[in-house]
């Protein structure tokens, strides 16, 4: 996992500075974040697994609430005054998660995608993609492999002591194997993204021409049924590529320098862009569950539900209140 640790007298600009503003932007983005993906959770914890979608949908909700959670202590290990506790549980732990949650997040958005792919182009027969238990076992996999894989090992050889910090903090606490692990899961995830956005761009697009083209050979002027189609390929294009592209283009020129060379050598654009990437990717935890209630029909209507449930509870809770003061009032 990429270290957001730098050392203090890195180039001419000011670090500290640099650090408070994009700690500022995580906080600012935190509750709104919560709040959506705390909804999100709520209504996904009354869907109940009828298709695969719902199932990838649900995987994906824990992933980025699991990654939200995780935006506090990075935001708050970013401040002048943190602890060196806290800057070691965040290199340790917190930044790991993220990550991990991240490529979760990822993977399972590409997973959609192919099923989507699958039910829309390929809809004739039964596969083997199609079925729920396969689904679940898909979802089972990516969460074991992903952070089996990267993030325990991350975390068990992030073990050297705080106090001997001399450059790259995060880097810093990582044995010599810790170091070559880092590398790889950099390395891997660079390449898992890649995979998954080519693969993520594929589908969508054949979706695309596909619905398209049964609008044409059925005769359809349909324009408005064509344009929601194209907004919503649109829309998951835009937040996956938006919120993702930039950071990994940022990884890899940054990572090496982090590993192959001093940290000092590190040029200011590059920490820059790296931090602002960073919480870049970070606003697809707001963004996720807006697209769950544009897209899935199944989630959006439970939310519906949901709303006028409490509604009428809330209705009657006024009107038992009222009736409590009324008996009050005749009392007296």
């Amino acid at each position: 996992m990429a270290s957001n640790k730098t050392a203090p007298d890195t180039a001419s600009f000011n670090m500290v500075n640099l650090d408070v503003a994009v700690a500022c932007l995580f906080f600012l983005l935190f509750p709104v974040a919560f709040l959506l993906n705390g909804v999100a959770t709520w209504v996904s914890l009354h869907l109940p697994c009828t298709s695969t979608f719902i199932v990838y949908l649900k995987n994906l909700v824990a992933a980025d609430l699991l990654m939200t959670l995780m935006i506090p202590p990075m935001a708050a290990s970013r401040l002048p005054g943190a602890t060196v506790w806290l800057q070691t549980f965040d290199c340790r732990f917190a930044s790991v998660i993220f990550y991990c949650s991240l490529y979760t997040s990822i993977t399972l958005m590409g997973l959609i995608s192919l099923d989507r792919f699958f039910k829309i182009v390929r809809p004739r027969g039964k596969v083997l993609g199609q079925s729920v238990t396969f689904s679940v076992v898909t979802s089972t996999t990516v969460w074991i492999v992903l952070f089996g894989s990267t993030a325990i090992p991350t975390i068990i050889l992030t073990d050297q002591s705080p106090e001997n910090v001399t450059s790259a903090f995060c880097i810093s606490l990582k044995s010599r194997a810790g170091v070559t692990v880092h590398s790889f899961v950099v390395l891997f995830m660079e390449v898992l993204f890649w995979l998954v956005a080519g693969l993520t761009m594929f589908c969508y697009i054949c979706i695309t021409l596909r619905v398209l083209q049964s609008y044409r050979n059925s005769g359809s002027n349909n324009n408005e049924g064509k344009k929601k189609t194209k907004l919503r390929v649109f829309l998951i294009l835009f937040v996956f590529l938006v919120c993702f592209v930039p950071l990994h283009i940022m990884r890899i020129p940054f990572t090496l320098y982090e590993v192959f060379h001093r940290i000092d050598d590190i040029q200011p654009w590059m920490i820059i862009g790296q931090n602002l990437c960073l919480w870049l990717s970070s606003t697809n935890a707001c963004l996720d569950p807006l697209l769950y209630i544009y897209l899935c029909r199944e989630f959006r209507e439970k939310l519906l539900d949901m709303k006028k449930a409490g509604a009428i509870c809330l209705g009657l809770y006024s009107s038992e209140k009222e009736e409590n003061e009324a008996t009050v009032l005749d009392t007296k």
